[in-house]
């Protein structure tokens, strides 16, 4: 299975991945990482010796140019998965189209609850006593798509958002790359 991983920061999700597929957990190959900005990310996709891209939005004239160009970045690497790991812009319909059923994305909050840019965020304004991190299909509307896989994180009396989203990024780390293996398997 081909691999193609989209990222807007640090890349500790990628990387979780990276690792994973070098120690046989993924039966897969990463053929590219690709940004939306020059981030730690794209470094680690340079240091683990695989190719990385960048389609930055300031490059373009507007936002659907920067999705075709994004898309077609992506479709060159020919893609059996395109998974959004951190990759913190919405996409379009028509580059979510091109992909159906092949990209997928991390959530840090039990889906369909709390969706959007602010997860963690709203489960503790919420004051709910678990979340914990989601992995779904990418549809059109943000956070809509079929539920994967989830798995639960304990919200801590003293918890803060910082603090929780930590414990949250480590789940989440673990079940993508739980939930990438069983579907490189089939």
């Amino acid at each position: 299975m081909r691999l193609v991983i989209l990222l807007s920061g640090s890349g500790t999700t990628a990387q979780a991945l990276l690792d994973a597929v070098a120690d046989g957990r993924i039966p897969a190959e990463i053929v590219a990482v690709g940004a939306d900005k020059d981030c730690a990310g794209l470094e680690r996709a340079r240091a683990a010796g695989v190719e990385d891209f960048l389609v930055a939005p300031s490059s373009y004239s507007d936002r659907p140019s920067w999705n075709r160009a994004l898309q077609s970045a992506v479709a060159e690497r020919e893609p059996d998965l395109v998974i959004l790991a951190g990759f913190m812009r919405i996409l379009d319909a028509q580059f979510v189209a091109a992909f159906a059923d092949r990209l997928i994305n991390t959530h840090p909050a039990l889906l369909p609850s709390f969706p959007g840019a602010h997860g963690v965020r709203d489960a503790l304004a919420h004051g709910v006593k678990i979340t914990g991190a989601t992995v779904h299909r990418v549809v059109p509307e943000v956070d809509a798509g079929q539920i994967l896989a989830q798995t639960a994180v304990a919200v801590a009396p003293e918890d803060d958002e910082d603090s929780l989203h930590e414990r949250i990024k480590a789940a989440e780390r673990e079940l993508l790359v739980d939930t990438v293996a069983q579907l490189s398997r089939g």
